[in-house]
């Protein structure tokens, strides 16, 4: 019990000196979470913190992900732009949910709104020495009128496109639409711009929005 106990001890010291060795000043840790996110079967450490510093919509997010080399820890890669600021969910106020690791991608979730909601989901995988965008889904809309369905897979360029309409009257017939658009980059040091990027897709003429 004793030795189990100690061992436990030096497990947590270890992971907290991971934690306080590159946390930003007067941030707090939001979510951590542990996975191999490069395939060699050694887990990763993720850490989000909730910054000081204030953006235009609330405090900014930092996200940092850490790696184990030769007994220590080190930073593979963190950002400030891959998780929204803390009131960019509008009256739903936080739209982060949650950063998990499934099957060595880094997935990333987001939602808000009012009596329109939008909740987006972000995947990431370790390739070219970086984390890249490689997929990307959301649903947005309100009952009653209309629910809009997207998912991205940027590794193939595939975008599946749907619209269910209710109230036909305002907002027209439902809509689908499969388009393909290849060579867009986004990893997570360039992912949320002030301006989101969009395409317009040739068929349905609607607008994606990621």
């Amino acid at each position: 019990m004793k030795i189990t106990f100690c061992v436990l001890s030096l497990i947590f010291s270890t992971l907290c000196f991971a934690q306080k060795e590159f946390q930003p000043k007067g941030s707090e840790a939001i979510e951590t979470v542990d996975g191999d996110l490069d395939g060699d079967k050694i887990p990763e450490k993720v850490i989000v913190y909730n910054l000081k510093d204030g953006g235009e919509l609330g405090n900014i997010r930092e996200i940092q992900i850490l790696k184990k080399v030769n007994g220590k820890w080190t930073v593979l890669e963190k950002s400030k732009n891959a998780i929204l600021e803390s009131s960019a969910g509008g009256m739903m106020g936080d739209p982060y949910q949650s950063t998990t690791i499934k099957n060595g991608i880094l997935i990333i979730e987001h939602y808000g709104g009012s009596s329109w909601k939008w909740e987006n989901t972000d995947k990431y995988r370790f390739q070219n020495g970086h984390f890249e965008l490689i997929g990307y889904s959301s649903s947005s809309g309100r009952p009653g009128d209309y629910l809009t369905d997207v998912d991205f897979n940027l590794s193939t360029g595939q975008i599946n496109y749907k619209k269910e309409v209710d109230n036909i009257s305002e907002y027209g017939k439902s809509k689908t639409e499969t388009y393909t658009k290849k060579g867009i980059k986004i990893n997570l040091q360039n992912r949320n711009q002030k301006e989101q990027r969009k395409i317009i897709l040739p068929k349905t003429k609607e607008t994606v929005y990621f």
